[in-house]
């Protein structure tokens, strides 16, 4: 299927559905009071895990670690603020677990479950041994 189809067709009216089911329960202003509310809150709570994020991050340079898990983390941190400022409930109930660090972590292990793995012939080193001969054929 075509993810363009997905994105701009089927979210939608996903996301019309969903307030429109909500908004007959709770009411229209209390569902866009509701929405404004989440967005409000998932832009404060992704500023907050941002800069946690940016300072593990730092603190594994200074430690000469690479910082992968921090670069990922930032990356769906900012997926998720974006997530939260489109209005909708499917968006933000996805935004917001990409903000918690715990639910953040289970996703990771889910998504790089098989990318990431380390052969255990690659940590063994081999060497060749070589001989430097300097012969100086152009000397005056």
């Amino acid at each position: 299927m075509n993810t363009f189809f997905l994105i701009f067709i089927v979210l939608p009216a996903i996301e019309i559905f969903l307030m429109i089911k909500i908004g007959g329960e709770i009411g229209a202003l209390n569902t866009i009071a509701l929405i404004f509310l989440t967005a409000i809150t998932g832009i404060y709570y992704a500023r907050i895990q941002g800069i946690q994020t940016l300072r593990s991050g730092i603190i594994n340079l200074y430690k000469n670690k690479a910082p992968f898990y921090e670069l990922v983390s930032g990356a769906s941190i900012a997926f998720a603020a974006l997530l939260l400022i489109v209005p909708g409930f499917l968006t933000d109930f996805f935004g917001f677990l990409l903000l918690i660090p715990f639910t953040r972590k289970i996703l990771f292990k889910l998504i790089f479950k098989n990318k990431i793995t380390v052969n255990k012939k690659s940590k063994q080193t081999s060497t060749i041994d070589g001989e430097i001969v300097n012969k100086n054929k152009d000397e005056l």
